[in-house]
């Protein structure tokens, strides 16, 4: 059976009732005998069983695996390639004539 929660208009208190989906809504206040109102409360959800999950129960197939050679980290290439020498940054001089 669900539960709902009522608020009162005239004393302001909230309380809840167990009652069945086809009860009425209660009316009257069990405080002050106010007039109440019924609350518009989330709904808990429990997932029970597997399949809940993106990682649960999912079969990878052969195609959509990654292969061993796609796991392994790129190498550092062994030996680095000598950068040729900069110019030098002096300005040259132009011969006198």
């Amino acid at each position: 059976m669900p539960m709902y929660e009522y608020k009162c208009d005239s004393c302001g208190i909230c309380f809840e009732r167990i009652q069945h989906f086809d009860d009425e809504p209660l009316e009257e206040c069990p405080e002050c005998g106010g007039s109440v109102r019924r609350l518009i409360q989330p709904v808990g959800i429990i997932f029970k069983g597997s399949g809940f999950y993106i990682t649960d129960n999912r079969q990878l197939s052969s195609s959509s695996r990654p292969s061993p050679k796609e796991l392994k980290a790129p190498e550092e290439p062994k030996e680095k390639k000598a950068l040729p020498a900069a110019e030098s940054s002096a300005p040259k001089k132009e011969a006198a004539d």
